[in-house]
């Protein structure tokens, strides 16, 4: 189908084509490629760290670039999708993310690797946008809660698969790759999409896309590089002059972005954030929730990696099983919230979620202090269930709370900034852990080997007491969400905004 025989988004739904359910396969499958990509990673770090001899401040850009690259594209591939075509971004981004991750798996060094990432985050930005709004035209509405609920399960089915897959790929070393099969594994599956999407998704448009934003973009990518950038570099440099010039920069250039979007409003009305959102007291809060509840998770996933393969020794298959509990704990405490728990008890479930999270880092803490060195998987079982709970308490109600007393017809672009605010969060987070982590490891002047552990376990254990004191301010701020948020998106026909409300679960886990 050539792009001017595009449907819009109004355009009626033939309900008899079969075909519909493959291109909900293509779309989901690449959804879940994107969420296993985001989480698979960290498990084979210390892999990665031996075979490129990478420093940890490569290691940190190899998690947090991707992050950076796709918070950055987010809402303009979206935009681009709207404009150009979602099929044709669609497979663009697969296409992208294809090849990127052929360029990851035959990663020559450390700089080609954080390259690569960069560009697979990129290209996520291009693919992942695309994923709902090609469901919302492809399915009536009367179809899209079963459709939906299929993707919740394919969400969890990813979060709880991604380490582990990670884990049994390293671990098995095939053909005496190491780590590279959990990128050269998206090949097949990238050359399949892109053979199937060509021939089962319908192209689709928006019947009135927004203009691009270019400036807008470069401005946000560049404050957040000259904020991050420095966090990462600056232990391996001695935190140097420039560095700390180049963070209070990034100030200069966030408030040069926020003029620019007022601007580009009265100018021609598509801005890249729609700055009237933050009049909105609900939205602001969420927003300020979603940035810190992105930086927890940065900090924790990264650090409880390195804690258990460096610090404790453990073997990646060791390590990635013991995640398995935490996943389970948050796919049943998602499911039970959003169902059961929000209807009745709307922001306290949030509340609830963020002091389980604290009572189980807390849990941690202890433990990891008791136990040392010798603790075992089975005793980490309990904190990070707890954990686990209270992170599935507050993930998945969290984007409707924050969209509740949003105008309707902004919904799409609050969504997106939404999912983009999360990502940065993990970004900035990722970059904290030279503050947090590192830091504390320096602080040891470490000598012999049988000195690692100690120090490892006592800089995770400052990582914890940091994302329990985050957790703390997130509970306050929780405050100004609506006491009980209201069920208003729920996507009625001929409803361009509410497609863009892309991807809200498959973020958070990044």
């Amino acid at each position: 189908m050539s792009s001017h025989d595009a449907v819009t988004d109004a355009a009626p739904i033939d309900t008899g084509d079969k075909r519909r359910w493959i291109a909900l396969a293509i779309v989901m499958t690449a959804a879940f490629m994107d969420l296993v990509d985001a989480t698979i990673v960290n498990i084979a770090i210390p892999s990665i760290e031996r075979d490129l001899g990478a420093t940890f401040g490569a290691i940190q850009w190899i998690t947090a670039g991707y992050a950076l690259a796709f918070a950055a594209g987010l809402i303009t591939g979206g935009r681009l999708g709207d404009i150009f075509g979602r099929k044709r971004l669609f497979l663009l981004g697969t296409a992208g993310f294809t090849l990127a991750s052929a360029l990851c798996g035959f990663a020559a060094n450390q700089e080609m690797l954080v390259g690569s990432r960069l560009l697979q985050g990129a290209a996520a930005a291009m693919m992942v946008p695309q994923v709902l709004s090609i469901i919302h035209v492809t399915f009536p509405a009367h179809e899209r809660g079963k459709v939906f609920g299929m993707f919740g399960a394919i969400i969890g089915l990813g979060a709880v698969s991604g380490p582990l897959l990670g884990a049994l790929l390293t671990q098995w070393n095939i053909a005496g790759l190491e780590w590279r099969p959990i990128f050269l594994i998206n090949l097949p599956v990238g050359i399949a999409g892109l053979l199937l999407g060509r021939k089962f998704i319908t192209e689709s448009k928006a019947p009135k896309a927004l203009r691009l934003d270019i400036v807008g973009m470069l401005l946000v990518t560049a404050a957040l590089l000259m904020l991050i950038y420095p966090l990462t570099r600056g232990r391996e440099l001695d935190w140097p002059l420039w560095g700390h010039l180049m963070m209070a920069g990034s100030l200069v250039v966030f408030a040069a972005f926020v003029v620019y979007e007022k601007f580009k409003t009265e100018k021609d009305g598509s801005p890249l954030v729609e700055l009237s959102l933050f009049k909105v007291k609900s939205f602001a809060a969420g927003i300020a929730v979603q940035l810190t509840f992105g930086v927890v998770l940065g900090i924790f996933f990264l650090v409880w990696t390195l804690y258990m393969q460096i610090g404790l020794g453990w073997s990646p298959l060791k390590a990635g099983l013991t995640g398995v509990p935490f996943s389970i704990a948050v796919s049943t405490a998602a499911g039970l919230s959003v169902q059961k728990l929000v209807p009745r008890f709307g922001r306290k479930v949030l509340q609830a979620g963020a002091l389980t999270m604290i009572a189980g880092i807390l849990l941690y803490f202890f433990e990891a202090g008791r136990y040392g060195t010798g603790i075992h998987s089975w005793q980490m079982i309990a904190p990070l269930v707890v954990m686990g709970l209270g992170m599935g308490l507050i993930v998945a109600p969290l984007t409707d709370a924050v969209l509740s007393e949003v105008p309707r017809e902004h919904a799409g672009s609050a969504s997106g900034l939404i999912n983009t605010t999360g990502q940065m969060g993990n970004a900035l987070g990722l970059g904290l852990v030279s503050v947090v982590f590192f830091g504390v490891v320096d602080d040891h002047h470490i000598q012999a080997p049988t000195e690692v552990g100690a120090a490892f376990t006592d800089a995770f254990q400052n990582s914890l007491g940091w994302a329990a004191g985050v957790l703390a301010a997130i509970f306050l701020v929780m405050f100004a969400l609506p006491a009980k948020p209201k069920q208003h998106l729920e996507g009625g026909d001929g409803d361009e905004d509410a497609p863009e409300s892309v991807e809200k679960e498959p973020a958070l886990t990044h």
